[in-house]
């Protein structure tokens, strides 16, 4: 199987891979936009961008740009994060014109009705309160905003209530001039799709979009910092974070690597000594993320109200543990299997494969063959573990906590442990 690549004259990339045994395609736009490129007064609108673009087109309305999809078998949906806005279908192969024609349409002729964007101000509401009612979901956007503070990075992906209740036709429009354009966006296909026929469905709908951006991204860099909610729940959600590094850093697979030794499943150090020896959790992980310009690691986990101080010394050894001595070669032959076989086994899936390949040209500008994704993680070695682990975890920590707070190690407690 080859990737294929072509460039439109605009400078939209398309690129395809064909798995000619498949019945199926899954196709979509991937945009390098989202949280982290928005201005403050306007935080949130990427996230309002994606429900208000299904809301009816030059010739579709709500209704039919669903139906159109779902009365072949086929499905859609469109997701925001803090850097990539994505908009995908997966339809039988035969229907690949029709999902391009959909897809596009979406990009090039929404209408932002006001009756629609009347609706969808308080749907998009509803889905803010949701999160804040959730506190194993609320406080990843506590531990973001003070792992970024003061930075676009930090601000939450879905805005706030009143901001998007603020939100108009216009400033949709006006950010859809500055963020979206062909140099900022790849179409990606995979599965029994040909590449030339691809492009020229995709030739004739997107080769009006304009080619450059003319927004100015925030510099990323990690802060640090504390938040604790009270709430009156029976289990507390903690979140330890710690500097970490770019997509483009070359210890990428060793800080992913080390990430997978100290929490990345259920052989790791944190499972093993925090749950399973002292029975102090239900839930508890370690989770690498990697942005254009920053990332970080953090650590997460669930546990009794009654059990946080008894849980945070523990979690914190074994922190220690990874910064100040090397791992095992059978640690690290164990994390590399895991993380290879997550690579490999999501070759099987399409859609993953389509999101990857999309991710990559809009990073990288270039597809990147799994020979060398296996080969980078092959080559870093138990040193290179140990060195990340230092850096990470010498660094200002962020402490995010929702629960019941009483009596609870503050901020300057945990920095103390870190360094005793």
């Amino acid at each position: 199987m080859q990737t294929e690549i072509s460039v439109l004259s605009n400078g939209l990339r398309i690129v395809s891979l064909k798995y000619p045994q498949f019945e199926t395609v899954s196709l979509g736009i991937w945009v390098n936009t989202g949280a982290a490129y928005e201005q403050e007064k306007m935080n949130g609108i990427s996230h309002f961008l994606e429900h208000m673009v299904f809301k009816g087109t030059a010739s579709r309305s709500a209704a039919a740009i669903s139906e159109d999809i779902e009365n072949v078998g086929g499905q859609s949906n469109a997701y925001t994060s803090r850097e990539f806005t994505a908009f995908y279908a997966k339809m039988l192969k035969d229907d690949l014109e029709l999902a391009v024609d959909v897809l596009c349409e979406l990009i090039m002729s929404p209408q932002f009705a006001e009756a629609e964007l009347v609706k969808e101000r308080e749907v998009v509401v509803q889905e803010i309160k949701q999160t804040y009612d959730d506190p194993s979901d609320i406080v990843f956007d506590y531990m973001q905003a003070e792992a970024f503070a003061g930075q676009a990075m930090g601000r939450p992906i879905l805005g706030t209530a009143d901001l998007v209740r603020g939100f108009g036709a216009e400033d949709l429009r006006a950010y859809m001039e500055t963020n979206y354009a062909a140099e900022n966006m790849v179409f990606c296909a995979v599965g029994n799709v040909d590449h030339q026929r691809l492009v020229k469905l995709v030739e004739a709908r997107l080769s009006g979009l304009r080619s450059k951006t003319s927004f100015v991204a925030d510099r990323q860099h990690y802060t640090g910092g504390y938040f604790a909610e009270k709430r009156d729940t029976e289990q507390a959600q903690v979140i330890l974070g710690f500097d970490g590094f770019s997509y483009a850093d070359e210890r990428y697979y060793a800080a992913m690597l080390m990430s997978t030794v100290l929490g990345g499943g259920m052989s790791s150090r944190l499972f093993q000594e925090v749950r399973e020896k002292r029975g102090l959790v239900y839930s508890v992980y370690s989770f690498p993320t990697f942005y254009t310009g920053a990332g970080f690691v953090g650590i997460a986990a669930a546990t009794d109200n009654e059990q946080i101080n008894k849980m945070l010394p523990v979690m914190i050894g074994e922190i220690k543990k990874m910064a100040s001595s090397s791992v095992s070669e059978t640690e690290l032959n164990r994390a590399k299997a895991q993380v290879k076989s997550a690579i490999l086994m999501s070759l099987e899936s399409s859609s993953a494969v389509s999101e990857k390949l999309s991710r990559q040209l809009l990073l990288f500008n270039r597809s990147i063959p799994i020979e060398e994704t296996i080969t980078k993680i092959e080559e870093v070695g138990v040193e290179d573990i140990r060195a990340v682990a230092e850096k990470i975890f010498a660094s200002k920590p962020t402490y995010a906590l929702v629960g019941s707070i009483k009596d609870h190690y503050d901020y300057d407690k945990i920095c103390r442990l870190l360094k005793a």
